[in-house]
């Protein structure tokens, strides 16, 4: 059962734990993406980016195991050749943004509930992620898996307490039928900006052993990274089409539950998401710098990977502050969206796939596989 758990489910619930902060925590990123497509076009651009994560993350699950490649440098190696470092500029790019995002977000919440100056809630979530980046892979890799599961158990609660107030509402904005705009393309780029969790989920593929291993788990992933996000967007829709408007709009629908101490449950548990997506970011440029310590037979120091959170988090305070989560969202994910479509998915889908079904590794291993 603890091989099955490391192989099919962990690297699902580490994406998930690392796309979540910068893809729906806040229910910002919903509304930006997809309630704006109206209920049904909301939800049929979420079945377009749960298939464009399925295909592209078993296609990346296999590659990165037959190419022994657990840290984005050598990963993207293999896949681009020479022209890696154009994954490596865009990553260092989003990751501040998504760090910005989660900043941000934490200040309006902080503020939100205590009146605290935004600057405060940014300057508390990015000291528990340098401290969390600070204690290596090991405590990371239990901390991202256990918050995972404790998210899923608190979104079920919200959805099924949300559900039972505003079920008919939801149910009659669903019944409109409203289908607005391009739902698939924007399905399609809100996958693709959240691959950049491919470069931070790669430190647990190890345990993946056969083809077999890599397809289903990579598979599972898209569909356990994409379930939080489609009850966030049907709860969503008991305050659509005003939501469309909030910074954070899932604090919008929780103070229409009314519950003071489900309110503040809700926000810790939120609050270790941003925690668990800006630590699963930094740790994917800490492995990619460890890997360089190693070729040249040196340890890469635990201070350095401190220092390396700490200038990344304090570009990201300053980039919250000057720009605010509603433009940061609408303007830099949709453009490096095209980015990450480009550099990653194209790449993965033609490059990635014929040198999988070129490999020397067996397709039919997983017949023998015991599992």
């Amino acid at each position: 059962m603890h091989s099955f758990f490391k192989r099919y489910v962990l690297p699902g619930l580490v994406f998930q734990s690392v796309i979540i902060g910068g893809g729906y925590g806040t229910g910002r990123e919903i509304a930006e993406f997809f309630v704006s497509h109206g209920a049904l076009g909301g939800l049929f651009g979420m079945g377009v980016t749960a298939i464009c994560w399925g295909v592209i993350l078993a296609i990346a699950f296999e590659f990165a195991r037959i190419t022994k490649s657990y840290n984005y440098r050598s990963f993207f190696k293999a896949l681009l050749g020479p022209l890696w470092r154009l994954f490596e500029i865009i990553y260092l790019l989003i990751v501040l943004l998504v760090l910005s995002v989660l900043g941000s977000a934490a200040g309006e919440m902080l503020s939100a509930a205590l009146g605290a100056p935004p600057i405060l809630g940014a300057i508390i979530l990015l000291a528990a992620v340098g401290a969390l980046a600070y204690s290596g892979g090991k405590a990371i890799e239990r901390a991202l898996a256990l918050w995972s599961l404790l998210l899923y158990g608190v979104y079920a609660v919200f959805f099924v307490w949300v559900v039972s107030r505003f079920g008919g509402t939801i149910g009659e904005t669903l019944s409109s039928g409203d289908v607005i705009g391009p739902w698939v393309l924007d399905g399609a780029r809100y996958a693709a900006y959240n691959l950049i969790a491919i470069g931070a989920v790669l430190f647990v593929l190890p345990y993946l052993k056969t083809r077999k291993d890599a397809l289903v788990s990579g598979f599972l992933a898209g569909v356990l990274g994409i379930i939080p996000g489609i009850l966030v967007l049907l709860a969503m829709l008991s305050q659509y089409p005003g939501i469309q408007e909030d910074p954070v709009p899932v604090l919008s629908i929780l103070q229409a539950l009314n519950s003071v101490w489900f309110f503040v449950v809700f926000q810790i548990v939120l609050f270790g998401t941003f925690v668990e997506t800006g630590t699963g970011l930094i740790h994917a440029v800490n492995e990619r710098i460890a890997s360089v310590f190693a070729e040249t037979g040196k340890a890469f120091p635990r201070w350095a990977r401190l220092a390396i959170a700490a200038g990344l988090l304090g570009g990201a305070i300053f980039l919250a502050g000057a720009v605010g989560i509603i433009d940061l969202i609408a303007k830099g994910y949709g453009v490096l969206s095209y980015a990450f479509i480009a550099i990653v998915a194209i790449p993965l889908l033609t490059v990635g796939v014929f040198k999988i079904m070129t490999s020397k590794a067996n397709p039919m291993e997983a017949v023998n596989d015991p599992a």
